[in-house]
């Protein structure tokens, strides 16, 4: 005779059955399974996400228990670590899109929320400077009271200039978060946070697939800034590189115009000075020559026509002499 205890068989509810057979299909039929958190989502900002995701992924959120024999019916070789990544607040979206697409998709879908007392700054929070919609009143001592300087104008109250009312990593206080929310800033983004995914076509699980867009974003630029340098610095012509190139090629130009120049002008300069020095030198010997000799001539006749060469070659020195001293002044 069997035992009640024999006749005990484990009941599962039919929802449930009907439920892992569907997530099971989806996991089948789909290129990317990716699991993502959704702690402290309002149920409205849920909602908003899981529409705009409609046509790119189905969203589900079961037990984890139903997660975990999902990812089991795909081979727990394939997905393995992908249990230490479920939390209890947990969706399972199933895409034909690439995991990384995916989770780029959801990163975007993030809204902006109000903050709250408590809450630990995920940045610096500013309150920029301008013209607030606040009027006079028990606004001017809160605002003060965070060290943020006002001024009124036509019955409003402006902000003088931007003030950090809360660090990075430090808590709000109720003050903060009441002039925030009077003010329209929310400094919070909430949003599916991916946590992992699997590639069915690859076979493939992304333990870590967190995007930071603004963060790639802004390191592509600073590699591409330095790349474009360096290129540029080794005279690397590409379309990038080459209206750089032709610039830093005219700067160099003018400078090799300008040193040229300057050598050109002044080896003509030294040589002019030679010419006129050696000139100089010449007439001087032509000139003590006609006062040492003094032509050889006068005693045998012909003494006329001897002073008359000799005087005008003398008039012929000085005005070379003349001449040469012209030409340094005008070098000068």
């Amino acid at each position: 005779m069997k035992s009640k205890k024999d006749n005990k068989q484990t009941h599962v509810s039919k929802k449930k059955i009907e439920g892992l057979s569907e997530l099971t299909k989806l996991a089948k039929e789909s290129r990317t399974i990716l699991v993502a958190s959704i702690k402290n989502i309002p149920l409205s900002q849920y909602q908003e996400i899981s529409k705009k995701l409609r046509g790119k992924a189905i969203v589900k959120v079961p037990k984890k228990s139903i997660i975990f024999r999902t990812l089991d019916s795909l081979g727990k070789e394939s997905t393995e670590g992908f249990r230490e990544k479920i939390e209890e607040s947990t969706a399972i979206l199933f895409s034909d899109m690439d995991a990384f697409e995916l989770a780029a998709e959801l990163v975007n879908k993030r809204s902006p929320v109000k903050a709250k007392s408590g809450q630990e700054a995920p940045s610096d929070i500013e309150i920029p400077a301008g013209p607030t919609e606040l009027v006079p009143g028990p606004a001017i001592s809160e605002l003060g009271a965070l060290g943020i300087q006002i001024q009124i104008d036509k019955g409003k109250i402006n902000i003088k200039e931007p003030k950090v009312i809360v660090k990075k990593g430090e808590k709000i206080s109720a003050n903060a978060a009441d002039i925030m929310n009077k003010l329209g800033i929310k400094p919070f983004l909430v949003g599916f946070v991916p946590l992992a995914a699997f590639d069915t076509k690859e076979k493939k699980a992304y333990l870590e697939i967190q995007i930071d867009i603004e963060g790639t974003v802004s390191e592509m630029k600073s590699l591409y800034m330095k790349a474009l340098s360096f290129a540029v610095e080794i005279s690397y012509a590409s379309e990038d590189t080459i209206k750089f190139l032709i610039g830093k090629a005219g700067r160099y130009g003018k400078v090799l115009e300008k040193f040229a120049g300057t050598a050109s002008k002044s080896n003509t300069d030294e040589l002019k000075e030679e010419t006129v020095t050696k000139e100089n030198k010449v007439n001087d010997k032509i000139e003590q020559d006609l006062e040492f000799n003094d032509l050889g001539v006068g005693s045998e006749g012909g003494g006329e026509i001897a002073n008359v060469q000799e005087s005008e070659l003398k008039d012929e020195v000085q005005e070379n002499k003349s001449n040469n001293k012209i030409d340094r002044e005008e070098n000068k």
